[in-house]
């Protein structure tokens, strides 16, 4: 959806809440947020300039995964060996006994089901709708591992993707020490403030604001350039990072010195962001433009044009061909966390538009004869104030877009890479290639993923709710020479969605491997719907009081459970057949009863029903 789209729906940066309670943030100490060190030591937003290691840092090829994620993925199937033991214990498919199966095949790794969980952007209603999913999946919830519920789903699965709002709170479960939502709700998540450009409640805006300028210049006075997710990040950080002025010195890679990471105690997290031109940055990027993944050791694509990854304790590095001149120091720091998310949710590029355009629109909205219109007017020029004098510099670039400067890829690829000879890359918004459910790390078939469970939050229809869109596009970039080994299951068009009810509730594609001409995985698609809130809520609202922040997390939650199974008594069943499905292929076991049933319920059969739709202007469920 445009940002225009959005405003007219009447967001307002500061505009007057209505009454809320105040959750004041506190400490989660059951989650011991810093038992590991940030890795940037100096204790700052500002990278800085280190001795080399020995074995001087270098951009790998793309060929396979990286010896890190090898060494991590032998630690995380033990893992989930007993997570599936864990779920299907009160996970039941009629007349199959799906925990002995599990029990028999779990010396071969090769057996057993690999899981993907991908949460899509939408900004904080995107955040709180897959935080609902992520909470039916884990059994730390209370109550998850009883009839109706899916707790262990989590701690099965291998990978986590996130992109744009989505990838706020994949970072508040990671950076806050692998924590819950639950423990998150209780002790730290405070949206009642009047939105992020204000400021926690915990601080004034003028103090929020002078922080956010002093550690951004800390940046560009040590000789780098800063860009729109700078600001974007930084502000997040105070909402999504438990730690001393929003994480300002806790890295993205400092992830991997964690110790409940180390033993892969949740999956392995995935970001997304899109690249872009930087010639054309104020448009939305191509199906060419290259698609970045962020994992705790490395940022780069498999896609073919670049097809490398740098490694990302050394972010900030100048690279030429690859490889660190001789002649040049490393750099530690650039990798800050909230630089990350920032950067995967930067949408102030769409329609030229960066921040300062839409603080100048949303002022020009307000009456300067009204008090609360004056007061109103007079934040947002402090805020614009304060955004330009964080940006007004020589090395200050490319508001609306993200500058990875130096980019680590220069040189690298020549023949294949359009961005070789860019001294810096340009990245945006994860999603605004339209993929706005980060499928594509989990998608490759080097990373053989069975089943992803798709949580879809984009605003796609008028009333914006998703309309398949998302997947449309996944599928059609799979079938162009872009990407190398992946590949996504057959989905119709987006009419055809709508048509035939696929968005109003779960679907599975790509049910039947046989049907497939490469390897896919199974996809079943959770949409965002009304059962027990409206949750279609534009991306740009960020104020949210605990009412409303706990009963859109509640919809999300039942989303993914059905409802705790009150709408289909057998889903359960059919999450667990899912689950299986690819398993089953390759022990060659006769799929249960129960599953075909499952099947013919919820699997996309073919069909094409392509006529324009009626609108689709759903109501709660229950």
């Amino acid at each position: 959806m445009r940002l225009t789209e959005s405003i007219a729906l009447g967001f307002l940066p500061f505009a007057i809440a209505s009454p809320a309670p105040v959750i004041k943030p506190a400490v989660l100490r059951s989650t011991g947020l810093n038992s590991w060190a940030p890795h940037n030591a100096h204790n700052g937003y500002a990278p800085v300039n280190v001795t080399c290691p020995i074995n001087r840092p270098s951009i790998r090829g793309a060929a396979s995964i990286s010896p890190e994620e090898k060494s991590w993925l032998e630690k995380r199937h033990e893992k989930t060996n007993s997570g599936l033991k864990q779920f299907f214990s009160h996970v039941e498919i009629d007349d199959f006994d799906a925990l002995s199966y599990v029990e028999s095949h779990e010396e071969d790794t090769t057996d057993l089901p690999i899981i993907g969980f991908a949460i899509s952007g939408g900004g904080l209603a995107a955040a709180l709708n897959g935080a609902g999913a992520f909470k039916a999946f884990d059994s730390r919830t209370e109550g998850t591992l009883g009839k109706g519920q899916l707790g262990g789903l989590l701690q099965s699965t291998t990978y986590f993707s996130a992109l744009s709002g989505g990838s706020w709170f994949l970072g508040s479960i990671y950076i806050n020490n692998l924590t819950s939502v639950t423990a998150l709700q209780e002790g730290f998540w405070d949206f009642s403030s009047e939105n992020f450009f204000s400021g926690p409640t915990s601080m004034t805006t003028t103090e929020f604001w002078g922080n956010l300028t002093t550690q951004i210049h800390a940046k560009k006075d040590a000789g780098f350039s800063v860009s729109d997710p700078d600001i974007w990040g930084r502000m997040q950080g105070y909402y999504f990072f438990n730690a001393s002025d929003g994480g300002v010195d806790i890295t993205w890679s400092s992830i991997a010195k964690n110790k409940g990471f180390q033993e892969a105690d949740l999956p392995l997290p995935l970001v997304v962001l899109d690249g872009q031109s930087f010639a054309d940055v104020e448009s939305d990027p191509t199906i060419s433009e290259p698609i970045y993944e962020v994992t705790p050791w490395e940022f780069g694509t498999y896609d073919n044009s670049i097809y490398g990854f740098a490694p990302l304790e050394y972010l900030g590095t100048r690279f030429v061909g690859g490889k660190v001149p001789d002649n040049e120091t490393c750099v530690h720091g650039f990798d800050n966390a909230g630089f990350i998310t920032g950067t995967s949710s930067d949408i102030w590029n769409e329609d030229g538009d960066d921040i300062i355009a839409i603080l100048e629109y949303e002022m020009s909205l307000l009456s300067p004869n009204t008090t609360s219109g004056a007061e109103e007017i007079e934040g947002i020029e402090y805020v614009m104030k304060e955004v330009i004098y964080a940006l007004n510099s020589t090395n200050a670039t490319l508001v609306g877009a993200s500058a990875f400067d130096p980019n680590p890829f220069y040189q690298y690829n020549p023949e294949t890479s359009p961005f070789a000879q860019d001294k810096r890359l340009t990245l945006v918004d994860g999603g605004e290639d339209g993929q706005n459910v980060p499928f594509n790390p989990l998608i490759q078939r080097k990373r053989n993923v069975d089943v992803i469970f798709a949580v879809d939050s984009a605003r796609t229809t008028g009333n914006l709710w998703p309309n398949g869109t998302t997947l449309v596009d996944a599928y059609e970039r799979s079938l162009v020479d872009l990407a190398n080994d992946t590949s996504f299951p057959s989905v119709p068009d987006v009419n055809t969605f709508l048509n035939l009810g696929l968005n109003a509730g779960p679907s599975f594609f790509g049910c039947n491997a046989s049907n497939l001409t490469v390897p896919a995985p199974l996809v079943v698609y959770l949409p965002n719907h009304p059962i027990t809130y409206m949750s279609n809520v534009t991306e740009l609202q960020t104020h949210y009081n605990a009412t409303a922040r706990d009963d859109m997390i509640t919809n999300g939650f039942n989303v993914a459970t059905q409802a705790n199974g009150t709408l289909d008594s057998a889903w359960t069943t059919c999450v667990g057949c899912a689950v299986l499905s690819r398993s089953f292929d390759r022990t060659k076991t006769q799929v249960p009863e129960a599953c075909t049933r499952c099947f013919e319920r919820y699997c996309w059969n073919g069909t094409i029903d392509s006529h324009t739709p009626a609108p689709y202007e759903p109501s709660i469920i229950l």
